[in-house]
């Protein structure tokens, strides 16, 4: 009986044991990680923090948010160890190692104390003292230092600084190694306000980096035949209240004045933003163009009268830690005059004068949503973005003739209106720790329409008839495309590959209507299907070093003013109009870069050649309503195939630890086509079109660039910099441009508590030398320069606020301050 009850006994406590082994193991497979998050400063729980489970093989596991008391729970952990990371924006990451196993299902973290990793807005609008350049995979990163926002108000300003970038103080017309056929963005995105407007109102404090992307990969927009330059600006998601105020004045004979506010509020899932700038100020240009064939001289006086105002409100919603939408609209308003004065003088000594005035009102909105959602294996997301662009424009133009030949007064009214659709996916997949898939498609839907007409003006009781017939040109272009990239890294070799497919449907339909009521329509459609392919190779030979080939295939479609055959401009001797039937032009692009890492600094170069074709450049023609008056008209033409080829440098070096070096050199060599005419006769007052020669013009071009930037550091506080730039000699179709250089100097000086309020001040072109000056032998032997204020001083100062802790969102302390009654916001 003893030994049957030790039997039983024996047999229970193995069923028990295995059935609490059964148990542990249904256990195991709900395993759960508990704990409290705390601000270890205000030692106050934190809400909406992050939590994270991950695997040895640093897969995401299972994940979760703390609630408002700062509690959170993970459950569903099969057995196994894991790490644990405690996350939250704005504060420093802890991670932990834990184990779940048979004595160990349920994990208890207790108080995890989080620390601040910046305080107030260090991490968004505090920047470095001295901008870098980074070379990365696809594109050259300009991280904006505080040097940088000292030489200018504007983005306008510090484009000047780039390398391989080169602003026209005339147009503001950016171009990119010698081409203005480049994209402009902002945070990734396009706008319908005109670049060098939008430029202008973008406050140099604001921006946090630029990308150059001279030869993108398949999953941006292959268009813009030299790249894509995109502004990247600060901001701000910290917690509570944030923002920075900025002004500044610039003069030399007008002063300009320039303002700008970003302001951020956090509070758990929302991130509110907000921003306005403003841009008022007044120009003054002057010229002058000699022609050396009949001794006549153009002398030109220009005078603009600006406002520009621009906003930007947004929202960000965190749904949970894998899903986000954000939305936000830009609006823009601009109003210009200008008043511009051209005499005529030659060898009959009559003062033959055109007086132009310009009355400009425009105004344009962006309305964008984006849906991101993060999927469980790490860094595997979709993105779901559609955004839309209007613009409006109303203009008015007021021609006055003196002691012309017969009067031609007469104003024009263009009326503008566009809009702009696009629809975007973007997949990205990391297949494994070494390989990455990117997947995406695109829509975009573009239309301008455009209302021209020329009135004249009465004169002894009679209307003036215009030569120039009323135009509607209505403009379409559509473009649905799908791109794919595929990328790997083994070892020290890493490459990714990749092509966009696209079909563009174009159709235009410009509407002539004379003065007669007789009309003409002359439609034009281009519909064309293309592959652009792309390819990156790179080679880390070691830290300090690292080379990379890439190939793109990009396109230049025509932009709308070079496609609208209504008139753009005139002056006595010359009008421009655009080409409808202009077609796209394509570029095949290879580019060789080296980086190299230095003890005090880097240096990158490369080496690029594009083979262009239908190549789109200048069409000059002698205006046939009147040949005896040697008039031109400029427009644009598709040419044959062409190339380019060039080297640059950039680098940065720190010769002691109060003075930075930041410089770039580039030279590059370019083919330009161009068709040209000129007269051939003496007998101008009797010409004929008999009389007129066609000449297809081929230049070469070598021009080098050259830019160095200084900055010192006489204290912790005061910062002097000392900026040169020359830009070399360069040969066009129509004329030749003479060498252009300058030198800037300027300090910071930073104040008040942590540093919040900085002063600039800034001296541009401190020996008055820039200008723009050139000669040309067609359609006319001419010489010439313009001016405009180069030789300006400016002043800013900028204020950030806000202390970016999260007591700012607490009920108690919002209630106590409101006690206190300060009679503040804060």
């Amino acid at each position: 009986m003893k030994k049957l009850l030790t039997t039983c006994l024996l047999l229970l406590s193995i069923i028990l044991q295995a059935q609490t082994s059964t148990n542990n193991v249904a256990i195991l497979l709900n395993g759960s990680i508990t704990g409290t998050v705390i601000d270890a400063n205000l030692n106050e729980p934190l809400p909406y923090v992050t939590i994270v489970v991950k695997n040895s093989a640093e897969e995401t596991i299972n994940g979760s948010i703390t609630d408002n008391d700062g509690k959170f729970l993970v459950d569903k952990i099969p057995a196994g160890t894991y790490t644990v990371n405690v996350q939250f924006m704005g504060y420093k990451t802890i991670s932990q190692t834990i184990t779940i196993d048979n004595n160990n299902k349920d994990v208890d973290l207790g108080n995890i104390f989080l620390k601040e990793e910046a305080m107030g807005l260090d991490e968004v609008t505090v920047v470095a003292e001295v901008s870098t350049i980074q070379q990365k995979v696809d594109r050259k990163v300009i991280t904006v230092g505080k040097d940088l926002t000292t030489t200018g108000a504007t983005a306008s300003d510090i484009m000047t600084n780039l390398p391989s970038v080169n602003v026209d103080q005339q147009t503001g017309n950016i171009s990119l190694r010698g081409n203005e056929n480049v994209r402009v963005m902002v945070d990734g995105k396009l706008s319908n306000v005109p670049v060098a407007q939008l430029l202008k109102q973008i406050p140099s404090t604001s921006i946090k980096t630029i990308e150059l992307i001279t030869n993108p990969s398949a999953k941006y927009n292959p268009e813009g035949m030299s790249g894509i330059i995109n502004i990247i600006l600060h901001k701000n998601t910290k917690l509570g209240f944030n923002g920075n105020i900025n002004l500044g004045l610039t003069k030399e004979v007008y002063a300009k004045f320039n303002s700008s506010i970003d302001m951020n509020y956090r509070n758990g899932k929302f991130n509110f933003y907000g921003s306005y700038g403003a841009n008022v100020g007044k120009w003054d240009n002057y010229g002058e163009i000699n022609r050396l064939d009949d001794n006549s001289r153009q002398d030109f006086k220009f005078f603009n009268n600006n406002k520009s105002n621009l906003f930007k409100v947004g929202l960000d919603y965190y749904l949970d830690d894998r899903n986000t939408i954000s939305i936000f609209t830009n609006q823009n308003i601009f109003k210009g005059n200008g008043v511009g004065n051209t005499l005529l003088t030659d060898d009959s000594l009559v003062k033959r004068e055109q007086v132009f005035r310009d009355d400009t009102d425009n105004s344009s909105g962006q309305y964008n949503l984006v849906y991101k959602h993060n999927f469980k294996k790490e860094n595997e997301t979709l993105d779901v973005e559609i955004d839309y662009n209007d613009f409006s424009q109303d203009q008015i133009a007021d021609f006055d003739f003196i002691n012309f030949s017969f009067p031609e007064d007469y104003m024009d009214f263009v009326d503008t209106n566009r809009d702009q659709t696009t629809i975007n996916i973007d997949y990205v997949n990391p297949l494994n720790e070494k390989t990455k898939l990117e997947l995406g498609g695109e829509v975009r839907l573009f239309n301008s329409a455009i209302d021209y007409n020329s009135t004249g003006i009465t004169f002894n009781d009679e209307e003036i008839i215009i030569p120039t017939p009323s135009t509607y040109f209505d403009y379409t272009r559509n473009i649905y495309s799908l791109y794919a990239t595929y990328g790997k890294t083994l070892e020290k070799w890493s490459y990714q590959i990749g092509a966009r497919f696209e079909q563009v449907n174009v159709d235009a339909e410009p509407l002539r209507i004379f003065d007669d009521g007789t009309t003409e329509l002359l439609p034009f459609e281009n519909d064309y299907f293309q592959i652009y392919p792309s390819a990156f190779l790179t080679y880390t030979a070691s830290e300090k070093n690292s080379y990379q080939l890439s190939y793109s295939r990009r396109v230049d479609r025509p932009g709308l003013q070079q496609v609208n055959p209504i008139r753009e401009w005139s002056t006595p001797r010359v009008s421009s109009f655009g080409n409808p039937e202009l077609r796209p032009q394509f570029t095949n692009s290879v580019e060789l870069n080296y980086t190299r890492n230095l003890g005090k600094g880097s240096l990158t170069s490369g080496v690029f050649y594009r083979i262009i074709e239908d190549q789109i450049s200048r069409v000059v023609r002698i205006d046939r309503t009147n040949i005896s008056d040697a008039n031109s008209i400029l427009s644009f033409g598709n040419f044959d195939n062409t190339f380019a080829y060039g080297v640059e440098v950039s680098g940065n070096y720190r010769p002691t630890k109060w003075w930075n070096l930041n410089g770039s050199f580039d030279l590059y060599s370019q083919t330009q086509i161009g068709l040209t005419e000129f007269i051939n006769t003496d007998d101008l007052q009797n010409a004929t079109e008999n009389d007129i020669v066609s000449l297809e013009t081929e230049v070469e071009n070598l021009v080098w660039n050259f830019r160095l930037f200084n900055n010192f550091s006489v204290t912790k506080k005061l910062n002097l910099s000392l900026f040169a730039m020359y830009r070399g000699k360069e040969k066009g179709v129509q004329f030749t441009r003479e060498p252009m250089y300058f030198v800037n100097t300027g300090l910071r000086y930073s104040f008040l508590e942590d540093n919040r309020a900085t002063f600039g001040f800034n001296y541009n072109d401190i020996f008055n030398t820039m200008r723009f000056a050139f000669e040309g032998d067609t359609p006319y032997p001419s010489e010439g320069e313009f001016n405009w204020e180069s030789n300006t001083w400016n002043i800013t100062l900028s204020y950030r606020f806000g202390g970016g802790k999260y007591r700012a969102l607490q009920r108690k302390q919002r209630d106590d301050r409101e006690a206190s009654g300060s009679g503040g916001f804060m």
